[in-house]
């Protein structure tokens, strides 16, 4: 196994947790990266020589290497992938009592490049960098030992593995579902699998769901950016008075429909498609006020020099949101940009009421589930954030 070898002091911050190493942090001189096959593991070493752990590299990628083990000349084969998703699968098994969660997050199970999802017998796998690509004979094998699954879809259509240089088109194994079926907080949700959004369902948002639906009793609420329903589902099925869904995917809406109709019969629901900023402002123009409100939308920072440009839409969106909230409403907002942090959302929300003499009270801070685990020296995994607050005079 060949060294990456890093220039001086560029250990510390992987020295203290982190996993990722930059193009910039390497010494070309002692270990040019032009050198290394996409995926190929290294034992990386500090300025001194010193070992910090074993990585796989990509020379193409921004992130050239990522470390996979603290120790030095592992190598990421078949038996330390079986180990991890082991590791991976106890956890899930301590936190709930059917099958259906994040399997395997990342970073955050110390497998980098690697997200599964569970439903049931299906596995939803995306394979983000060249060093996972290259050990996935090795992962298939390891997941039909572990899991014994009836489908997997290998999602490839995936922005980041164009970054790596990866090929994206789908790949089922097996006999995959149309639909997920998905059972959270009481309810049973239905998703389309190969043509729904990430992984077919958000895990993430289970507890802040179900924190949000405390507040739902009675209550007309608004499910913006809903996709298949997460969170207005849950709020009418806790004894809402009616939910409204708002997308631009007429497929979730239908799915969004179906499922408030499954799970809560007796609530009235609607469904708006088209753009979201358009329609909040077309309710609130037509006078409509809601008591519950969750706002989930899409990233809007996806890189660091999207600062700018996406907090102004977390600004004005929040601000649409707030507007259409009725004395006393409870927001849920959200957002799953990692470049914003958990204040600045606040600031969002609280800044929106405050310019309408309002004032915000926050009754839940959250983020992402314990299926998601964070590594703890790596603030990037921890992506995901929701607040929830009362707003009043």
């Amino acid at each position: 196994m060949r060294k990456l070898w890093l220039k001086k002091h560029e250990d510390r911050r992987l020295r203290a947790g982190h996993l990722w190493v930059f193009g910039n942090e390497v010494d070309g001189s002692k270990s040019p990266l032009p050198g290394f096959e996409p995926g190929e593991a290294a034992t990386l070493c500090d300025a001194r020589g010193a070992p910090l752990g074993s990585v796989y590299v990509n020379p193409a990628s921004l992130i050239c290497a990522r470390l996979y083990s603290r120790r030095p000349e592992t190598e990421l084969d078949a038996g330390l992938l079986r180990t991890r998703l082991a590791a991976a699968l106890a956890l899930r098994q301590r936190l709930y009592n059917a099958p259906w969660y994040r399997l395997c997050h990342g970073e955050g199970d110390f497998l980098p490049g690697l997200v599964l999802d569970r439903f049931g017998g299906h596995l939803t796998a995306q394979v983000t960098t060249a060093g996972m690509e290259r050990r996935r004979e090795a992962l298939e094998s390891c997941l039909h030992e572990l899991f014994a699954p009836t489908s997997i879809l290998w999602d490839n259509d995936l922005p980041a593995r164009a970054l790596e240089g990866l090929a994206r088109e789908p790949s089922p194994w097996g006999d995959v579902p149309e639909t997920l079926e998905v059972p959270e907080n009481g309810c049973r949700f239905r998703a389309p699998c190969a043509t729904g959004q990430k992984t077919g369902w958000f895990y993430d948002q289970r507890r802040n769901r179900r924190e949000l639906a405390r507040y739902a009793k009675g209550a007309d609420v608004l499910d913006i950016f809903s996709y298949v329903g997460g969170f207005g589902v849950t709020c009418a099925a806790a004894g809402a008075a009616s939910v409204t869904f708002v997308d631009a995917a007429r497929e979730a809406l239908d799915y969004a429909l179906a499922n408030a109709a499954a799970n809560a019969p007796g609530c009235p629901a609607e469904a708006l498609c088209g753009n979201a900023f358009q329609i909040l402002r077309e309710l609130c123009e037509a006078g409509r006020r809601f008591d519950c409100i969750s706002l989930d939308p899409p990233a809007f920072i996806k890189r660091r020099k999207d600062l700018p440009q996406g907090l102004a839409a977390y600004r004005q969106v929040n601000a649409l949101a707030v507007a259409l909230l009725k004395p006393g409403g409870v927001l849920a907002s959200s957002s799953c940009s990692h470049h914003l942090e958990a204040q600045t959302l606040r600031d969002c929300l609280t800044q929106a009421a405050a310019k309408s003499k309002l004032h915000t009270r926050l009754l839940f801070a959250g983020g992402q589930g314990p299926d998601h685990p964070v590594q703890a020296a790596m603030p990037e995994t921890a992506y995901l954030k929701c607040c929830i607050a009362q707003v009043g005079p």
